[in-house]
Protein backbone atom coordinates (compact mmCIF):
# COMPACT_ATOMS: atom_id res chain seq x y z
CA UNK A 1 0.00 0.00 0.00
CA UNK A 2 1.56 3.60 -0.89
CA UNK A 3 2.64 5.42 2.74
CA UNK A 4 -0.12 7.63 1.83
CA UNK A 5 -2.97 5.20 3.48
CA UNK A 6 -3.91 1.72 5.21
CA UNK A 7 -5.84 -1.29 5.31
CA UNK A 8 -8.85 1.43 6.34
CA UNK A 9 -8.41 4.15 3.68
CA UNK A 10 -7.50 7.60 3.71
CA UNK A 11 -5.59 8.22 7.23
CA UNK A 12 -7.34 11.43 7.91
CA UNK A 13 -10.30 9.87 8.63
CA UNK A 14 -8.68 7.34 10.83
CA UNK A 15 -5.44 8.72 12.39
CA UNK A 16 -7.42 9.70 15.34
CA UNK A 17 -8.53 6.19 15.64
CA UNK A 18 -5.23 4.24 15.49
CA UNK A 19 -3.87 6.94 17.34
CA UNK A 20 -5.71 6.74 20.29
CA UNK A 21 -5.26 2.98 20.30
CA UNK A 22 -1.62 3.37 19.85
CA UNK A 23 -1.28 6.18 22.54
CA UNK A 24 -3.15 4.26 25.09
CA UNK A 25 -0.72 0.57 24.07
CA UNK A 26 1.90 3.00 24.67
CA UNK A 27 0.13 4.47 28.40
CA UNK A 28 0.17 0.94 29.24
CA UNK A 29 3.46 0.02 27.76
CA UNK A 30 5.24 2.34 30.30
CA UNK A 31 3.26 1.57 33.32
CA UNK A 32 4.93 -1.92 32.54
CA UNK A 33 8.17 -1.16 31.88
CA UNK A 34 8.54 0.71 34.96
CA UNK A 35 8.76 -2.20 36.68
CA UNK A 36 8.02 -5.67 34.47
CA UNK A 37 8.78 -7.90 37.83
CA UNK A 38 5.63 -6.00 39.79
CA UNK A 39 3.84 -5.50 36.43
CA UNK A 40 3.72 -9.07 34.75
CA UNK A 41 -0.14 -9.18 33.99
CA UNK A 42 -2.59 -6.63 33.23
CA UNK A 43 -4.36 -8.08 36.71
CA UNK A 44 -1.27 -6.89 38.78
CA UNK A 45 -1.25 -3.67 37.15
CA UNK A 46 -4.96 -3.00 38.02
CA UNK A 47 -4.73 -4.05 40.95
CA UNK A 48 -2.07 -2.19 42.15
CA UNK A 49 -3.42 1.16 40.59
CA UNK A 50 -6.69 0.43 42.66
CA UNK A 51 -4.81 0.45 45.91
CA UNK A 52 -2.90 3.82 44.28
CA UNK A 53 -5.35 5.56 43.12
CA UNK A 54 -8.20 5.12 45.94
CA UNK A 55 -11.16 6.80 45.19
CA UNK A 56 -9.67 8.17 41.54
CA UNK A 57 -9.55 4.71 40.41
CA UNK A 58 -10.50 3.57 37.46
CA UNK A 59 -10.60 6.66 35.85
CA UNK A 60 -6.40 7.18 35.88
CA UNK A 61 -3.51 5.84 35.17
CA UNK A 62 -2.78 2.43 32.79
CA UNK A 63 -6.49 1.58 34.26
CA UNK A 64 -8.29 4.08 32.00
CA UNK A 65 -6.00 3.80 29.00
CA UNK A 66 -6.93 0.28 29.60
CA UNK A 67 -10.46 0.75 29.22
CA UNK A 68 -10.44 3.17 26.20
CA UNK A 69 -8.09 0.72 24.53
CA UNK A 70 -10.99 -1.96 25.14
CA UNK A 71 -13.68 0.58 23.78
CA UNK A 72 -11.46 1.43 20.87
CA UNK A 73 -10.83 -2.24 19.96
CA UNK A 74 -14.56 -3.09 19.83
CA UNK A 75 -15.06 0.30 17.92
CA UNK A 76 -12.62 -2.21 15.23
CA UNK A 77 -14.14 -5.03 16.03
CA UNK A 78 -18.31 -3.74 15.43
CA UNK A 79 -16.66 -2.17 12.03
CA UNK A 80 -14.80 -4.76 10.70
CA UNK A 81 -17.89 -7.56 11.44
CA UNK A 82 -20.31 -4.92 9.68
CA UNK A 83 -18.36 -4.40 6.96
CA UNK A 84 -17.88 -8.23 6.77
CA UNK A 85 -21.81 -8.67 7.30
CA UNK A 86 -22.45 -6.84 4.05
CA UNK A 87 -24.00 -3.34 5.82
CA UNK A 88 -23.45 -0.39 3.38
CA UNK A 89 -25.23 2.40 2.09
CA UNK A 90 -27.18 1.28 -1.04
CA UNK A 91 -26.60 5.07 -2.30
CA UNK A 92 -23.06 4.90 -1.38
CA UNK A 93 -21.89 1.30 -1.55
CA UNK A 94 -18.16 2.09 -1.62
CA UNK A 95 -18.23 4.53 1.60
CA UNK A 96 -18.32 3.01 4.82
CA UNK A 97 -19.38 5.54 6.89
CA UNK A 98 -22.53 3.49 7.78
CA UNK A 99 -20.34 0.61 8.89
CA UNK A 100 -18.51 3.57 11.11
CA UNK A 101 -21.76 5.12 12.41
CA UNK A 102 -22.66 1.46 13.57
CA UNK A 103 -19.38 1.44 15.04
CA UNK A 104 -19.31 4.28 17.09
CA UNK A 105 -23.06 3.82 18.38
CA UNK A 106 -22.23 0.64 19.98
CA UNK A 107 -18.72 1.15 21.14
CA UNK A 108 -17.58 4.83 21.76
CA UNK A 109 -20.90 6.90 21.79
CA UNK A 110 -21.85 6.90 25.29
CA UNK A 111 -18.49 7.51 26.67
CA UNK A 112 -18.27 10.71 24.73
CA UNK A 113 -19.54 14.27 25.32
CA UNK A 114 -21.91 15.87 23.03
CA UNK A 115 -19.29 17.97 21.20
CA UNK A 116 -16.96 15.14 20.24
CA UNK A 117 -20.24 13.50 19.28
CA UNK A 118 -20.97 15.70 17.30
CA UNK A 119 -18.05 15.87 15.72
CA UNK A 120 -17.23 12.19 14.74
CA UNK A 121 -20.55 12.44 12.71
Amino acid sequence: LPISTDCLGTPIVYSPVKADLAGNIKKIRAVYESNPAKFKTLQNILEVEKEMHGSAWPKTGATLALMWLKRGLKFMLVLLQSISDGERDEEHPNLIRVNAMKAYEIALKKYHGWMLQKLFT
